[in-house]
């Protein structure tokens, strides 16, 4: 089931995804992975597949809209839902189906539940471009943000 680490960079390239936004997947899956060594709970094969995959949306797509984008993409391209789901959970802190419809997206409900979906997205929330930053500076960060 979980991709091994080449072949999900293939797939990132083949997408579209910048050297930048894989350099960003790469951080947020060595991030991740930490988390889900010390998780007994965690599939470590499944948080590295989706860390590594969780941006691959931005191939087509650098709006909000990329994470609904990535999700359909690895549907269609026969991967697990599991993966899927990973993917289209991990913005900011996850969203509501109301929260998607507010921001123009489909109304779906993406908030993070399985503890591999969590993971990945605090992982990508403490990662600034290829840098690990505290949880204090990525919610600075996000001051801007509307409510």
């Amino acid at each position: 089931m979980p991709e091994r680490r080449d072949r999900c960079i293939e797939l990132l390239k083949s997408a579209g995804c910048s050297p930048k936004v894989i350099l960003h997947c790469r951080a947020v899956c060595a991030c991740a992975e930490e988390y889900a060594r010390r998780c007994a709970l965690a599939d470590p094969a499944l948080v590295i597949t989706g860390a590594l995959l969780h941006d691959i949306g931005r191939g087509s797509t650098h709006s909000i809209g990329h994470a609904q984008r990535g999700a359909d993409l690895l549907r269609e391209k026969g991967f697990p839902e599991r993966v899927a789901r990973i993917v289209e959970c991990h913005t900011g802190a996850g969203l509501t189906a109301d929260e998607c419809t507010l921001l123009g997206l489909f109304p779906r409900d993406c908030m993070p539940r399985t503890i591999e979906e969590k993971i990945v997205t605090h992982a990508d929330n403490l990662i600034a471009g290829s840098t690990r930053v505290s949880i204090d500076e990525s919610i600075a960060s996000a001051i801007h943000l509307p409510k």
